[in-house]
């Protein structure tokens, strides 16, 4: 689908507000309390494809990021209720990441796009990889075949999923992209230039050496410790699965405009 003409800045903040994408989103307090603590555990189905070693043991301490990188309240004592991501730090993170994409346009660079979240930020990604396929970048096609213990790894509409069951998956792995990188390198290809994901995708390519941008919700805090170590370049905060995945539709408009591009549609 065509995505809409592009919001002014103050027009996507209150959009991001008002579908919840930012502002009083649907994740409680006690869920994101809950993943700070077991990622400050060791559990490593919270590190998202990152080696954290033994960084972000104190989950006060992935508080305190999360709260200047995605808006969460900042209050170790509020442990119940409702929580936020606020929709400045959202468009600033968005503007940071057209800056990446800018220079992907600029330079023609190999970019591979994926997605742990296809319910909600597949198209966002299409349509990215579309704009810059039309300036020129090439869109990297994963080798086929490719199997992780979740199930087949491929792409669909330019975006690597994970399938499982004739389905396309939620997964927080980065084991799908480290099998399309060992691919890649199997076969003699170049890696990607740059990687436009989330989730475990994102994190496991930054961790392997590529430059790495991606979204996050604020129960997901591992992508916002990896930016702040710059292991990832970009962790945009947002509800990565609201109640329509066109809600999105303005944000993707906003962050075309501000790289320059022009959808590809």
């Amino acid at each position: 689908m065509p995505i809409p003409a592009t919001p002014s800045r103050a027009d996507l903040l209150d959009h991001l507000v008002q579908t919840r994408i930012a502002g009083d989103v649907a994740t409680p307090r006690e869920n994101n309390l809950s993943h700070y603590r077991k990622l400050a555990n060791g559990d490593r189905n919270y590190w998202l494809g990152l080696e954290l070693g033994d960084r972000w043991t104190d989950e006060q301490d992935v508080l305190a990021v999360m709260a200047e990188r995605c808006g969460v309240n900042d209050d170790p004592e509020y442990r119940y209720g409702q929580d936020t991501i606020d929709p400045e730090l959202t468009v600033d993170a968005l503007e940071r990441m057209a800056g990446r994409l800018r220079k992907a346009a600029a330079g023609r660079q190999r970019v591979l796009f994926a997605t742990g979240h296809p319910g909600g930020l597949l198209d966002v990604h299409r349509a990215t990889a579309a704009a810059l396929r039309s300036a020129g970048c090439e869109i990297v096609v994963i080798p086929d075949g490719l199997t992780t213990d979740e199930g087949y790894v491929f792409q669909f509409a330019d975006v690597a999923v994970l399938e499982h069951g004739a389905t396309l998956w939620h997964t927080h792995s980065g084991e799908p992209m480290r099998a399309i990188l060992k691919a890649l390198e199997g076969e003699g290809r170049p890696l990607p230039d740059l990687v436009v994901a989330d989730h475990g995708w994102a994190g496991c390519a930054g961790q392997l050496g590529v430059d790495s941008v991606g979204y996050a919700d604020c129960n997901d805090p591992a992508l916002f410790l990896a930016e702040a170590e710059g292991t990832v370049q970009v962790t945009v905060p947002l509800d990565d699965h609201v109640t329509s995945p066109r809600h999105y539709d303005p944000m993707t408009a906003y962050l075309l405009n501000a790289a320059g591009l022009t959808g590809g549609e």
